[in-house]
């Protein structure tokens, strides 16, 4: 399928690995100029040159959640585009634990990085697209913010605020031509399963601590994901490359579950 979107550019944050990566990757491969962004330099730079054969590809090195980075990010792009019509907010993590486990800096932390920052991005992308008459955002958030689940609290309550404030945006913005969508993503295989969620998994099921971390993936998944295996980073951007092209004209301020049928991933 033609996505319609050859010579656009966009922004996608939290590119380094990943399902932002995948995503700058399948917006690449359908002729976008893309300017991916991440804190850690040296991963960053590693991605630019995984994506260099697939098209115009820069890098910006910033924590989205620092005053006056989503500024200085767009006007990255616009230096080196000249023009933005795609904004893909990516960038954030899982956290596990409920409320009586959380502390005030995870809370600040994940709000800053997850919700704080993409404010601030839509905020500073919006006039560029409006310029355009055409833009498209795409909002990374979890199938929590539609079915929460206590094992993931803060996790979860910022994907509902992110699943609200995208249908908000998307009303007020779509007067200028521009959809905003969002993606309820469950169980994916990524570093931040790794590093994050398997922990957390093994302290509840001490039966497969013996089991490699792939093992315990995919056990968990054909445990709780009715289609019986975790998503990949493909599967995400495929959708997200669709929400950010010419070819969706009429889906704007939802939320798209993307968890394999399921409800929950802990």
């Amino acid at each position: 399928m033609d996505l319609e979107i050859k010579g656009r550019a966009a922004i996608v944050t939290g590119a380094s690995t990943g399902i932002g990566l995948a995503v700058a990757r399948e917006l690449m491969e359908n002729g976008v100029s893309v300017l991916i962004v991440a804190r850690d330099q040296t991963r960053l730079e590693a991605a630019k040159r995984d994506l260099a054969s697939f098209g115009n590809v820069q890098a910006y090195a910033a924590d989205v959640s620092s005053a006056g980075a989503a500024e200085k990010i767009v006007e990255s792009a616009i230096r080196h585009f000249g023009q933005l019509s795609i904004l893909v907010n990516n960038a954030g993590r899982a956290h596990a634990g409920g409320l009586m486990a959380s502390t005030e800096d995870d809370w600040n932390d994940m709000a800053n990085v997850k919700l704080t920052a993409m404010r601030r991005l839509c905020k500073a992308g919006i006039p560029q697209m409006q310029k355009n008459g055409w833009g498209r955002i795409v909002n990374m958030s979890s199938i929590g913010g539609i079915y929460p689940n206590p094992k993931l609290l803060i996790s979860h309550v910022l994907s509902a605020a992110i699943n609200n404030l995208t249908k908000s945006l998307a009303l007020e913005v779509a007067a200028d031509g521009i959809l905003v969508n969002a993606i309820g993503i469950g169980a994916v295989a990524t570093d931040n399963w790794s590093f994050n969620m398997i922990p957390a998994v093994r302290r509840t099921r001490p039966e497969w601590n013996d089991l490699s971390d792939d093992d315990v993936l995919a056990r968990i998944s054909a445990e709780k994901t009715p289609i019986g295996r975790a998503g990949e980073p493909k599967d995400i951007a495929a959708i997200a490359a669709f929400l950010a092209s010419n070819r969706n004209g009429f889906v704007t301020g939802d939320t798209i579950e993307a968890s394999g049928g399921a409800d929950r991933f802990m």
